[in-house]
């Protein structure tokens, strides 16, 4: 029976990755032919590759990112292993490609011809989409398979090779377009990666306070009872006296902020308090571990 739950757990996990990942291609593909190409900016990865080749040499997005894609798959197979490299990521860029051929349409009809209002909303369709594709545990393959490939060969960072290889795909914007075009690309970027961060942070936030009181009881049981949250309770040594010290650590919402320190205030007006932002809170009383 435990066998049975946990195959169909597997599978319906397996399924909302697959729908995640189908509608994250899909608002990636919007961004490229509703936004980015009517305006004539570029984005990075091969999105960005394949959008200078088309204005270039007349060859469609979608069969440079296929085209592309396909080798850097291969390779990062027999590379760094199948596990790495799994079915998910295969479909995320033949499906990408398929929309970004399907979307052609959108072309004649852009969202907007304010290269500025372009780049924010392009960035946010764009950052949406592959948010939602790293919530389905995938990637749309793309510069990030030949980052960790090089990183394999050379051991240089990854990230330090994305910056190189979208600047490098930035500045190309400027020879075939303007030098303008560099900045709206720069802003896009920027909102892109923002995006993706909220994404994946997820939508609430919360707080994280750190508490240390020499009446560290009374304020745990008030956080407890009072406040109905939970409380951590840490050992810690002070740097300067090299005492024993009880430190608590307790995360709360954020409208929760001003009735735990008006407790600990209640309790010792001389503890020292630091409250820290907490992107993203799993477990009981918060979101549940599901994404």
């Amino acid at each position: 029976m435990k066998r049975n739950r946990d195959r169909v757990s597997l599978t319906s996990s397996w399924v909302r990755d697959m729908i995640f990942v189908t509608i994250g291609a899909f608002l990636t593909a919007l961004s490229v032919n509703w936004v980015f190409v009517p305006n004539q900016i570029v984005t990075g990865g091969l999105t960005g590759i394949g959008i200078l080749l088309e204005f270039a040499l007349g060859i469609p997005i979608s069969a440079t990112t296929l085209l592309l894609n396909i080798p850097l798959f291969v390779a990062g197979w027999k590379m760094l292993g199948g596990q790495a490299f799994g079915f998910k990521t295969l479909y995320g860029f033949v499906v990408l490609a398929g929309f970004i051929q399907l979307t052609d349409f959108f072309r004649t009809t852009p969202l907007t011809d304010e290269p500025l209002l372009a780049c924010i909303y392009g960035g946010v369709l764009l950052g949406g989409g592959l948010g939602i594709v790293f919530r389905g545990r995938a990637t749309t393959g793309g510069t990030d398979l030949l980052a960790r490939l090089v990183q394999k060969l050379t051991g240089v960072s990854p990230g330090v090779l994305l910056l190189v290889i979208d600047g490098l795909i930035i500045v190309s914007a400027a020879v075939m377009f303007n030098v303008e075009r560099i900045l709206y690309a720069l802003v896009s970027l920027f909102v892109t990666g923002k995006t993706i961060d909220f994404i994946q942070e997820g939508l609430a936030r919360s707080k994280v306070a750190y508490i240390i009181s020499a009446h560290h009881d009374q304020i745990k049981e008030g956080i407890l009872h009072s406040l109905d949250r939970g409380v951590t309770q840490l050992e810690a040594v002070g740097g300067y006296t090299g005492e024993n010290r009880k430190v608590l650590l307790c995360v709360v919402n954020q409208s929760e902020v001003s009735n735990l320190k008006d407790l600990v205030r209640s309790v010792d007006s001389e503890a020292f308090v630091i409250v820290s932002d907490a992107h993203e809170v799993l477990g009981k009383g918060f979101l549940l571990p599901t994404l």
